[in-house]
């Protein structure tokens, strides 16, 4: 199996769809009959009625897990409490609100470059690795917006996916969500990684996953006293590509080798 090239779109994306489209939760609830696992953290995937509330799990995880390997920090303990009080309930419970509803649908859950590679005999597109259960299918999508994300950023995968998926409603908050899915995988990443930009803090060069959550206090839930979101640590602004952790450790390994 071949990890290195970009996979082809339209393979990938139709594979993807699929999935979403075919798998169907068994009790019509967000969750999954056991726990899961990210990286290496496991998930509360308790069956949950709405989105909402099974999301609120999954950040409350990552949040607890990230605090654990990196300290608490005032700021930062702010600004997540604020998004799992306010931004969650306003933005996801908007999907399930006002007639509007969403399905819950199998998502492989941890889909980036690492997890994706290509059959050397086929030429098939192979999904790997997976941490499976049943999300809003938008959830999937959050890792395509990281820092380290380098075929997945390009927007020809998400309009590809959309011609088979369109956006759940309402339509405009769709990267709002996107942005929110990402602290989730953002804070993953960082638990897993000790001192990792990922989540920072203001003295350590630019945090990913705070300013992200600044940015969704600012406009769905203002709160005085939390700080201010920055454009230029924002790579969906940026363009900035930093390489993930495993990546520099293959890197250094390779280099040690040779």
């Amino acid at each position: 199996m071949d990890l290195v090239p970009a996979p082809e779109p339209a393979s990938l994306v139709e594979r993807v769809a699929k999935m979403h489209i075919e798998g169907k939760s068994p009790t019509g609830m967000f969750g999954f009959h056991v726990p899961t696992v990210c990286g290496k953290f496991v998930r509360t995937t308790k069956w949950e009625k709405t989105w909402t509330a099974c999301f609120t799990n999954l950040l409350n995880d990552v949040i607890k897990y990230d605090n654990e390997t990196n300290g608490h920090w005032p700021e930062f303990d702010a600004a997540c409490k604020q998004v799992i009080a306010v931004v969650i309930p306003r933005l996801l419970g908007a999907l399930q609100s006002d007639g509007r509803n969403i399905e819950p649908v199998l998502i492989h859950g941890d889909l980036w470059e690492q997890n994706v590679g290509i059959d050397m005999e086929t030429g098939d597109t192979i999904l790997f690795d997976p941490g499976c259960f049943y999300a809003h299918n938008e959830m999937e999508f959050g890792t395509w917006r990281a820092s380290w994300a380098c075929h997945f950023n390009s927007p020809i995968y998400m309009r590809l996916y959309q011609r088979h998926i369109e956006p759940s409603e309402p339509v405009d908050e769709w990267d709002d969500r996107n942005r929110l899915y990402s602290i989730h995988i953002y804070l993953n990443d960082s638990a897993g990684h000790p001192g990792s930009i990922s989540r920072a803090t203001i003295e350590l060069m630019k945090p990913r996953a705070y300013n992200d959550m600044l940015y969704l206090c600012e406009k769905y839930a203002p709160l005085e006293g939390l700080g201010t979101y920055r454009p230029e640590n924002d790579v969906s602004v940026t363009g900035a590509y930093i390489e993930h952790e495993t990546t520099k450790m293959s890197h250094l390994h390779h280099a040690v080798k040779t």
